[in-house]
């Protein structure tokens, strides 16, 4: 895996601190210098990393010629693809090894508008985790089909009751995650890979008692590219939000019978 070089820090944002930006990519050609350029413009102050899959469509190069002109902007060369969840790993192991304050999951197509980041990291002063969220009030979501509508609705409905999370958009990935949180998640046990990463995440980052703010944002379809979903994402999430629930109702029953148990035995 190769990596680009250490570069100075930005000022950093207000009640923050440094904040990196990882933007995973695959075949983003299309897409990588917009949205660098216009999260540079939304928030000066961040910092960027691209972390792409060795894409065969020269995604890397331009990347490459991004951070040469920009000194907040950096890349993670990684061998292959992947997938989603293994590129935010790495992108949270290069954070963390440079010592930044928080990181922000973004996606490179655009449906994540970098115009909503300052929101987000707004909330991210008094919050151990911020959700970009399509389904609380006052979000919009743009061009999408009914079936696409309906397909995130459901599931994320299924999380929150199969998971307990009072967390209404669990697949979201517009997200920031404060460097302390991270550290407290065991990270080397997530195995996810899709949309079922992120609440993998938010389970995790709830069972451990974080603070979960969503905030609102609008998201779009996006223009250029192909999209990355497809059934085999969708049936990694109901399987695993499944597994996770299941073991989660065998642990309480396991503790709640224990804690009787000790009850009988100290009753008189």
């Amino acid at each position: 895996m190769r990596r680009t070089e250490i570069r100075p820090a930005a000022t950093g944002v207000p009640g923050v601190g440094r904040v990196l930006v990882v933007i995973p990519t695959f075949n983003e050609a299309d897409n990588v210098s917009a949205i660098v350029r216009r999260v540079r413009a939304a928030a000066p102050q961040v910092e960027i990393l691209v972390a792409d899959d060795n894409s065969p469509d020269g995604t890397g190069r331009i990347a490459d010629g991004l951070a040469r002109g920009d000194t907040h902007v950096h890349v993670l060369h990684r061998e292959g693809k992947q997938g989603l969840g293994a590129a935010y790993l790495a992108g949270f192991a290069w954070a963390r090894h440079r010592g930044y304050d928080a990181v922000v999951e973004m996606d490179a197509d655009g449906s994540h508008a970098p115009e909503d980041l300052p929101a987000l990291l707004n909330a991210a002063r008094h919050a151990d985790v911020v959700i970009g969220s399509r389904w609380t009030r006052g979000a919009r979501v743009l061009n999408w089909p009914l079936r696409r509508l309906l397909l995130s609705r459901c599931g994320n409905l299924y999380a929150r009751l199969a998971l307990g999370m009072p967390v209404a958009d669990a697949t979201g990935g517009y997200r920031v995650y404060r460097a302390g949180v991270l550290d407290a998640l065991d990270l080397e046990s997530v195995c996810s890979q899709g949309y079922s990463f992120q609440v993998e995440l938010s389970r995790l980052a709830h069972r451990a008692g974080a603070r979960i703010v969503e905030v609102p944002i609008t998201f779009a379809e996006r223009e250029r590219g192909d999209s990355k979903m497809s059934p085999l994402i969708v049936a990694e999430a109901l399987w695993r939000i499944t597994g996770w629930a299941v073991r989660d109702r065998r642990t309480a029953a396991r503790q709640g019978w224990q804690a009787a148990t000790v009850g009988r035995a100290r009753w008189p």
